[in-house]
C-alpha cells in the first residue's frame, strides 16, 4: 500500500461558512481536513453570503495539503442546487452531502456533481445521520462499488442520530453504539473511510479524549471536530504510536526475507505474527508515512 492511496483524516474540523475569520484562521490549523459548512452552522438568511465566502476561500487556497471539503445543504432545500454548482466551481477535494438515507440519495448527489461539471477526481462524502440510513446502510455502502462512483467517505452525524432516536448523549455513547457499529460494518465491507461524529462539550477535555479513544478502538479512521482546541488531542489519538509503527516495519521486513516468503506465521521480537498481521502492518506504516508527509508539507 503506497502512501498515495492513504490520506490521513485523523482530525476533520468543521468551519462555519458564514465566518470569514474562521475560514482564514483554518489555513494555519493542524487539522488533516477542513469542512467548510454551508448547512447546520449557517442561518437561513446567511446562506448565500456563506456560499460566496466559502467559494472565494476555496479558490484562493493557501490551505497547504489539508483536504478541503464543502458541506452543502440538502438537494431538497432551496439552497442545495446552487450550493452544488458553486462548490464544484470552487474546486475542493470533496463535497459533503447531508442526510443520505438511501442508494437513490447517493445517485442523486452523484448526478448533481456530474451535471455541475465536477472532475472525476472530486469525491463525494456522505452524512450518515438518520434511522432510515441505518436500515439501508448496506445498500448505501454498495453504491461505492459502482464503476465511476465518487463516494469515498462517510461522516457520522451523531447529534442528528441522538435527536432522531430520542436518545441521550451519555459518556459511553451506549444509546448510539448500534448505529455506529452498523455503519462501521458496512463501511469496512465496501471499502469506505468512516469518521466519528462530533463531541459537543468543548470544555470537557477529559471526556473528549475518552470519546476519541473509544472511536479509535471501535475502528473509525478519524473524528469530526467543532473547535480548534480539539485538533491536537485528536491527531495524537488517531495516529499510530511510534512503537506500533516500529514493530509494523519489522513485521513487514520479516515477511519480505527470502527464507520467509512461503511462511504464514513468523516470530518477530518474541511475538507470533501471521500474514494478516503483515497486511495490518502495511497499512499502519502507510498511514504513519502519510501523516509525516502531511505535517511536513503544512509546516
Amino acid at each position: 500500500m503506497s502512501r498515495q492511496t492513504v490520506r490521513p483524516r485523523r482530525s476533520v474540523l468543521y468551519m462555519p461558512g458564514s465566518n470569514a475569520r474562521a475560514l482564514d484562521k483554518a489555513r494555519s490549523l493542524p487539522a488533516d481536513a477542513l469542512i467548510f459548512d454551508l448547512e447546520d452552522a449557517v442561518a437561513p438568511d446567511a446562506k448565500e453570503e456563506a456560499r460566496a465566502q466559502v467559494a472565494a476561500a476555496t479558490k484562493e487556497g493557501g490551505y497547504g495539503k489539508r483536504e478541503i471539503v464543502i458541506r452543502v445543504n440538502g438537494l431538497d432545500t432551496p439552497w442545495g442546487a446552487d450550493d452544488i454548482k458553486a462548490a464544484v466551481a470552487a474546486g475542493p477535494d470533496a463535497i459533503l452531502v447531508p442526510k443520505v438515507n438511501s442508494p437513490e440519495d447517493v445517485a442523486r448527489a452523484e448526478k448533481a456533481l456530474t451535471e455541475a461539471g465536477a472532475p472525476a477526481s472530486l469525491q463525494l462524502w456522505c452524512m450518515i445521520e438518520t434511522p432510515l440510513a441505518m436500515l439501508n446502510i448496506q445498500a448505501i455502502a454498495a453504491t461505492a462499488q459502482i464503476p465511476g462512483a465518487r463516494m469515498s467517505v462517510w461522516v457520522m452525524g451523531t447529534n442528528d442520530i441522538a435527536k432522531e432516536l430520542r436518545a441521550a448523549h451519555t459518556p459511553d455513547r451506549i444509546p448510539m453504539l448500534t448505529s455506529l457499529g452498523l455503519a462501521l460494518l458496512a463501511a469496512r465491507a465496501y471499502g469506505l473511510i468512516i469518521l466519528d461524529g462530533v463531541y459537543n462539550d468543548i470544555q470537557n477535555a477529559e471526556g473528549f479524549v475518552a470519546t476519541c479513544e473509544q472511536g479509535r478502538d471501535m475502528g473509525f479512521d478519524g473524528k469530526t471536530l467543532i473547535h480548534p482546541s480539539q485538533v491536537g488531542p485528536c491527531n495524537t489519538i488517531f495516529a499510530p504510536d511510534p512503537e506500533t509503527v516500529e514493530f509494523a516495519r519489522k513485521t513487514i521486513a520479516a515477511f519480505e526475507l527470502p527464507e520467509n516468503k512461503s511462511k504464514g506465521v513468523l516470530k518477530v521480537e518474541g511475538r507470533m505474527v501471521e500474514i494478516l498481521h503483515a497486511e495490518i502492518a502495511k497499512r499502519t506504516v502507510a498511514i504513519a508515512d502519510a501523516i509525516a508527509d502531511l505535517e511536513a508539507a503544512n509546516g
